[in-house]
């Protein structure tokens, strides 16, 4: 990774030959829809499935974003193509499924991983921030969630969903409202997870926790150096740490697992904390 200030996570050169403990092609001929695969989390996740042999479907808002990382994979001998997709919308949604299933008759793993959130303290919260976060990480994730669940159940295929969502359960402050998105999240899927294991759909979530990506960039250089600090481990993760345990939980290794949470954080939803904004003087020793 990138040591200097104006640059966070991998570049795509990174992800192209970053080593991996799954074989490589192990997955060829199963197709993987990454949303928000345009960039961070997503785009590593992307990068790691289509290395495994994969075809990656990348949906994304920024048309120019996806088809960015769409050429980067494609021209390493890689399986890749784009969707400009905006998860809030349903009918969009189904129809996006629609092209999927047109275009590759199939899809085997769904990886949720669209999504953002901005730094701010939660009594300065507009109604307009707030729905647009909620609508993005919650509604969105359900949509996206609902429509590969349909169609894999009128296909009679089996399925599995791995949505992204955050460590919630303390230590990131600043950020109420996606707390509140993914906690939904969580126990929605854990909900579905029981519900759909007739159709053999199997659903989990991964929750990061301080995790070096280019979304570093909104927040404040005091809250990102004391990210390395904010768990025992006293360093921060990396996006191929979350395309690694979304490949786990999302393919064959995790055949047997749904309705789980995996908590890639360094131990910090043992120990330490996260302030987005910058820890208060009140909480400093």
């Amino acid at each position: 990774m990138s040591e200097t200030p104006e640059q966070f996570g991998f570049t795509d050169a990174d992800l192209a030959t970053h080593p991996t403990v799954y074989a490589e092609g192990s997955l060829a001929g199963q197709v993987v829809l990454v949303s928000g695969g345009a960039g961070g989390i997503g785009r590593a996740t992307a990068w790691l499935f289509a290395r495994m042999g994969a075809h990656a479907v990348i949906s994304g808002r920024s048309e120019g974003k996806v088809a960015d990382v769409v050429k980067a994979i494609t021209a390493k001998g890689l399986k890749a193509s784009g969707h400009t997709v905006d998860v809030r919308e349903p009918e969009g949604v189904a129809a996006f499924f629609d092209t999927v299933w047109a275009e590759h008759g199939r899809l085997d793993i769904l990886v949720n991983s669209a999504g953002g959130q901005f730094p701010q303290a939660a009594i300065d919260f507009s109604v307009k921030g707030w729905n647009a976060v909620i609508n993005t990480n919650l509604n969105g994730t359900w949509f996206m969630m609902q429509a590969a669940a349909r169609k894999w159940r009128d296909a009679g295929r089996p399925g599995s969903i791995v949505n992204v969502v955050v460590v919630t359960t303390h230590g990131l402050y600043g950020v109420a409202h996606t707390i509140a998105a993914r906690s939904g999240v969580i126990g929605l899927s854990k909900s579905v997870a029981v519900e759909w294991a007739p159709l053999g759909i199997r659903v989990n979530c991964v929750a990061p926790g301080a995790i070096e990506t280019d979304g570093w960039k909104v927040y404040t250089p005091e809250a990102r150096a004391a990210y390395p600090r904010s768990n025992p481990m006293m360093r921060a993760g990396d996006a191929w740490d979350i395309a690694e345990a979304c490949v786990y939980l999302g393919g064959p290794t995790g055949k047997f697992v749904t309705g789980e949470l995996l908590t890639v954080d360094g131990g910090g939803q043992l120990w330490g904390e996260t302030w987005t904004t910058g820890k208060p003087d009140y909480f400093k020793t």
